[in-house]
C-alpha cells in the first residue's frame, strides 16, 4: 500500500482488490460512482509498474466497467492518470452521463450527482463530498455492484 491510497481513504474506501491494484470509492464524487484505481506498489511512474500489474489492468478495467454500468448506467467512462499532487500510480475513474443521477435512488434523503462537464472534460472541482456513514454506504453499494 502507499500514501496515495491512504489519501483516498484506504482501507475504508476499498471496493475491490486485485493482486496489483485496489479500487477505491473516491470521497469527492464529481459524478456518481467515481473511483480511484490505484497501483498497490510504490511506483511513481506508469512505466515502473511490473509487467504483471499492466496485465492485470485489463481484469480491473473489465470489472470496473461492468460494475459501474450496472450501478450508474454511464454513457462513457473516463480514466484520468493525473498524478500531479498524489505521486503513486493511480487513475481517477469518472463515469460520464448526461444530466444527473440520484443516490440512494428513491430515498427521501437522496443526493443529486450532476455531470457538470458533460460532454466535455469532467469538472473534478465540482464534486459531492461524502464522509462518515454516507461514504460507508456508497462503498457498500459499490461493493455490491462488483458482486
Amino acid at each position: 500500500m502507499n500514501a496515495t491510497m491512504e489519501k483516498f481513504g484506504w482501507p475504508g474506501t476499498l471496493v475491490r482488490e486485485f493482486d496489483h491494484w485496489a479500487v477505491l470509492a473516491r470521497p469527492a464524487q464529481p459524478t456518481l460512482g467515481s473511483l480511484v484505481l490505484a497501483a498497490k506498489s510504490q511506483a511513481t511512474a506508469f512505466g515502473e509498474l511490473p509487467a504483471e500489474a499492466h496485465a492485470e489492468l485489463k481484469q480491473a478495467a473489465t470489472a470496473i466497467e461492468a460494475a459501474l454500468g450496472k450501478a450508474v448506467g454511464y454513457a462513457k467512462l473516463n480514466y484520468l492518470m493525473l498524478m500531479m499532487v498524489d505521486p503513486h500510480v493511480h487513475f481517477h475513474v469518472i463515469p460520464r452521463y448526461k444530466g444527473a443521477r440520484e443516490w440512494p435512488k428513491g430515498q427521501k434523503d437522496a443526493r443529486e450527482f450532476v455531470d457538470v462537464g458533460w460532454p466535455r472534460v469532467p469538472d473534478l472541482g465540482h464534486a459531492v463530498a461524502l464522509e462518515g456513514q454516507e461514504l460507508a454506504a456508497l462503498v457498500a453499494w459499490l461493493k455490491e455492484a462488483f458482486g
